[in-house]
């Protein structure tokens, strides 16, 4: 029987891997190591029930008891906090979700690696902030990563039994966000009501904000450096308003392999799952002629500034990329607490990463799990601080 672990199991991807699991013999297939998400612990309780799991963890200590009542009689095991999660990394698993949104989600994804199993990958931010010591720890240890971003699926995919020399360019898809079509002398005052109305996908809070901002493109622009080892010259950004084709790789001969499907992250989450066979999945198939058309446009970096910001970190390396996340998250949480508008997110980021390039703070890549977690500690502070004297200055 093989063996899963559910890191983030409560959240969107989360919830589509529980789906595919139950849809595929539940408890009876697999045997569920660890189930692991945040405040929502009834969610929690009943997916560890379902699958039954052998332990639940929540990331907030205070719903400890919350979840111990909800899984009484069950024989699930339980626990609560940052240490819990971590321990619960170090139970061996065959196959392992690492869907917790954020730095969070870094330490659990290090150490299921230490196992050798396969990591399905839906943390942006492991590759972001630490990319090749997470695929150098992934080596040594003889373990699998297997991309579950929509984006970095369709281009893996897309590359199955070809030749990297070949490639010429790597597209990524995107839907552009709730404010693609405003315009751009009101993209200031948009609320965060408005940057969650999402036209195509369902997918978290945090996420879908940064989908509107584009911050999460950008992500994804140096996570494909960072997982597929192209050049940065390589990587190309496009507006698809329809989010049918989830990324594109582009070769040396003029072909272009294009991955296609409904907006729905059990696409991913399921080739991820059954790799490297394709397992029937319950998700909408495409009717091509009632899609009609499909549409392209180049992004605007007037609207998109985090696209710019992903290649200045690229180009300056070291641990730029911990820093870019690390004050993007302090940006957006600020965002959505209503302490700044949408428009200087962008800048809080770009004004933490030059006052950090001044302090030289920035370096060389990181050697350790622990200096990526000092230097995301650090840029938080930083942007904290920033913050601050942008209140200050009104």
């Amino acid at each position: 029987m093989r063996s899963v672990s559910v890191f983030g199991a409560t959240g969107s991807v989360g919830g589509s891997t529980f789906d595919l699991l139950m849809r595929q013999g539940g408890p009876d297939r697999y045997r569920t190591v660890a189930l692991t998400g945040g405040r929502n612990v009834a969610r929690l309780a009943e997916m560890a029930r379902a699958l039954r799991a052998e332990l639940a963890v929540t990331a907030h200590d205070d719903c400890l008891p919350a979840l111990r009542a909800a899984l009484a009689g069950s024989g699930v095991q339980v626990a609560a906090g940052r240490q819990a999660l971590a321990e619960a990394a170090d139970r061996p698993a065959d196959w392992v979700m690492s869907a917790i949104v954020g730095a969070a989600g870094l330490e659990p994804g290090f150490r299921a690696l230490a196992h050798g199993g396969t990591l399905a990958l839906a943390n942006k931010e492991s590759l972001v902030t630490a990319g090749p010591l997470l695929m150098a720890t992934a080596a040594r240890h003889g373990a699998r990563i297997l991309p579950v971003d929509s984006e970095h699926s369709a281009i893996f995919q897309a590359l199955a039994g070809e030749d990297m020399a070949a490639v010429e360019r790597i597209i990524l898809t995107a839907s552009g966000g709730a404010l693609r079509d405003w315009p751009l002398d009101r993209l200031a005052a948009a609320t965060v009501d408005q940057a969650l109305a999402h036209p195509n996908w369902a997918m978290g809070k945090r996420i879908t904000i940064d989908s509107a901002s584009m911050f999460n493109k950008a992500l994804e622009v140096i996570e494909t450096r960072e997982y597929f080892g192209v050049d940065p010259a390589q990587i190309e950004v496009i507006i698809h308003p329809e989010s049918l084709i989830h990324s594109m790789v582009a070769f040396r001969d003029g072909a272009v392999m294009a991955h296609l499907g409904a907006p729905d992250m059990r696409h991913a989450v399921g080739y991820a799952l059954n790799w490297p066979e394709r397992a029937a999945l319950p998700v909408a198939r495409l009717d091509f002629a009632a899609v009609g058309q499909l549409t392209f446009r180049a992004p605007d970096l007037a609207r998109y500034p985090a696209l710019r910001l992903a290649r200045e970190v690229m180009a300056a390396g070291g641990m730029a990329g911990c820093a870019f996340n690390a004050a993007k998250e302090v940006a957006l949480d600020h965002f959505i607490g209503g302490a700044l508008g949408f428009a200087a997110m962008a800048e809080v980021v770009e004004d933490t990463l030059a006052d950090l390039s001044r302090q030289n703070c920035l370096g060389n890549a990181p050697p350790t799990l622990e200096d990526v977690l000092s230097m995301d500690h650090l840029a938080r502070r930083a942007a904290e601080k920033t913050v601050q004297a942008r209140q200050s200055r009104r």
